[in-house]
């Protein structure tokens, strides 16, 4: 019993060590660009919320009820102050 949880702890260790130096900062892109979309997306049929009207509201109201659940965080998120500092999100060197 101890050596074969040894054995699976090592063998899980390696696979996200591996999973890290591999196609994590790929994984991590793709999810900053999927919310990047999304906020896009959201901006086009919600921007009236914020003052920019952009589709005309008989669509917004069509989708309307599949985004409620995520209504607060993205009107929060778009409306907070960035800093300059967020733009550079890579570490250089």
């Amino acid at each position: 019993m101890k050596w074969g949880n040894r054995l699976r702890n090592l063998a899980r260790t390696l696979g996200e060590v591996i999973y890290g130096m591999t196609v994590y900062e790929m994984v991590r892109e793709v999810k900053k660009e999927r919310k990047n979309l999304e906020d896009l997306f959201c901006l086009a049929v919600f921007g009236d919320l914020l003052g920019i009207p952009i589709l005309p509201p008989y669509y917004s109201l069509r989708i309307f009820p599949y985004l409620i659940p995520s209504l607060p965080v993205w009107k929060y998120q778009m409306l907070r102050e960035k800093d300059f500092t967020e733009l550079f999100d890579h570490e250089i060197g």
